[in-house]
């Protein structure tokens, strides 16, 4: 239960936190900003996603069968 209402206080922060930092921000050099941004249990969230990925195999021509070509 401690947990939820913390998750609903910092949905609501984060919202303001984004809507003060897009008041202040120049519309030309940065991005619109998101209430996800500045809230750190949605952060923890996209952290575990990015560093997944499917497919490999570059990497392995890439390092493993150009080296061998240079061995030889």
């Amino acid at each position: 239960m401690a947990e939820a209402r913390a998750a609903n206080e910092w949905t609501h922060t984060s919202a303001v936190l984004a809507m003060l930092a897009n008041t202040h921000r120049d519309p030309k050099k940065t991005r619109v900003f998101t209430p996800t941004d500045f809230n750190p249990l949605e952060a923890r969230k996209r952290k575990r996603t990015l560093g997944r990925t499917k497919d490999l195999s570059i990497l392995r021509t890439v390092f493993v069968e150009n080296r061998k070509e240079k061995r030889i």
